[in-house]
């Protein structure tokens, strides 16, 4: 049979899905099984397989809807159909393309099964709407209502904004396209990052402006901050453009060379360690230090809809006690006085508010601060701590899930 055009970035989309449903990796990271491909074709297996992604629950619900007997999760056939619906729906994929380049997917299987299925549900009308996994949906009403649920479905169809933080605000009001949010803010649509005015020039790096509000809540007076669990960077970049002396410490290397080639490129300083933090000694006590904690990262759902299928209740638990250990570190390496924000990209309770009220009934000696970033749309809630949860504090292109809290030593 010739190679029909696409059929390898199809192949390569099955094998990413396969990666993230059975053997629980990130996407970014089941994207090196299609590493062999050209660069079109890696694209548009990352996004078959992403779209897939976003729309798992609904693509399911039409396939049982056509089969007298449901197929197995991981059956080879769902995987096919999963795949060639998200492309009729997402993609706008000409039905012919779909049942030319899905049927080679199952060769060897059941072709039939897949032709009659997909068949039938491509002469009829699909459903564009969609829901997330049952179990998050569960976990999400519970903790923040059926409106938030509802935003989250909406919220993962949508393309996320890209958004650009700034070494200084002169910088910020000049860059030509875009609109601000915030101070030291940009955010676009879209775009090719590299293609962007003041890259070269170090004017700016990519992160979400939810990702940017821990370092917000940093006081100003702070000389000596950590930042600790540091990798990527843009944290200790932040922290470092408004003036404070910054160590950033992650116990991956790897992950720090970005950290380092960014700060190369922007002509920021931080210095850098690469340890434990369960177990790096300090020199001194810090006058400040930013938690942003590894979590689940349900938050980041509108870019990773895999997330929602990897953070199981048993490692949002396991998670939940590593960052029990990582505050009761930080908090022995503040001086008095001292400021500790603690922050995770996740829509987990037990991740955030939980964690933040255990960790005050274990330290007397902390108190909570209003967590205020001082940017315009965002109010502190009640209880003093920034949560931000769909359809809430929601800009114009939306927000990922984030909660953040600002603890402060006593004297």
């Amino acid at each position: 049979m010739p190679n029909l055009p696409g059929l390898a970035a199809r192949r390569a989309a099955l094998t990413m899905l396969d990666a993230v449903l059975r053997r629980g990796e990130t996407l970014e990271a089941a994207a090196s099984h299609g590493a062999k491909l050209d660069a079109a074709d890696q694209r548009l297996a990352l996004a078959i397989a992403g779209e897939t992604l976003r729309r798992l629950p609904a693509l399911d619900a039409m396939i049982d809807s056509r089969t007298r007997q449901r197929l197995p999760d991981d059956a080879k056939a769902r995987m096919v159909l999963r795949l060639a619906l998200a492309q009729r729906l997402a993609l706008d994929v000409p039905d012919h393309a779909l049942v030319a380049t899905a049927l080679p997917l199952v060769d060897g299987g059941p072709r039939r099964l897949v032709h009659g299925v997909l068949g039938a549900l491509l002469r009829g009308t699909l459903d564009a709407t969609t829901s997330l996994p049952g179990e998050v949906e569960a976990r999400w009403g519970a903790a923040w209502g059926e409106d938030a649920v509802a935003s989250a479905r909406r919220l993962i169809l949508e393309r996320p904004p890209l958004d650009l933080s700034f070494c200084d605000q002169a910088a910020a009001d000049a860059f030509p396209l875009g609109r601000s949010l915030a101070p030291l803010h940009r955010r676009l649509d879209s775009a090719a990052v590299a293609g962007l005015p003041g890259y070269d020039a170090g004017e700016w790096w990519v992160q979400d402006l939810a990702s940017s509000l821990p370092a917000r809540l940093i006081p100003a007076p702070a000389t000596r901050v950590l930042d600790l669990c540091a990798a990527p960077g843009g944290k200790t970049m932040q922290l470092a453009a408004a003036g404070h002396r910054v160590t950033a410490l992650d116990r991956s290397e790897s992950r720090l060379a970005r950290l380092r080639e960014n700060l190369g490129r922007t002509g920021l300083e931080a210095e850098i360690v690469v340890a434990d933090a369960l177990e790096w000694a300090a020199p001194e006590p810090f006058d400040a230090i930013l938690l942003d904690a590894p979590c689940s990262a349900t938050g980041t759902f509108r870019r990773h809809p895999e997330v929602l299928y990897r953070a199981r209740p048993a490692i949002i638990a396991e998670l939940a006690d590593l960052q029990r250990r990582l505050l009761d570190r930080a908090a022995t390496l503040l001086r008095p006085g001292a400021s500790l924000v603690y922050a995770v990209c996740s829509l987990e309770p037990a991740e955030g508010e939980d964690q933040v009220r255990a960790f005050l009934a274990r330290h007397a000696d902390f108190r909570l601060e209003p967590a205020d970033p001082a940017v315009p749309g965002l109010a502190v809630g009640p209880k003093g701590w920034l949560r931000i949860v769909p359809g809430r504090l929601e800009p114009e292109g939306g927000l990922d899930g984030f909660f953040a809290a600002h603890l402060v030593r006593s004297s």
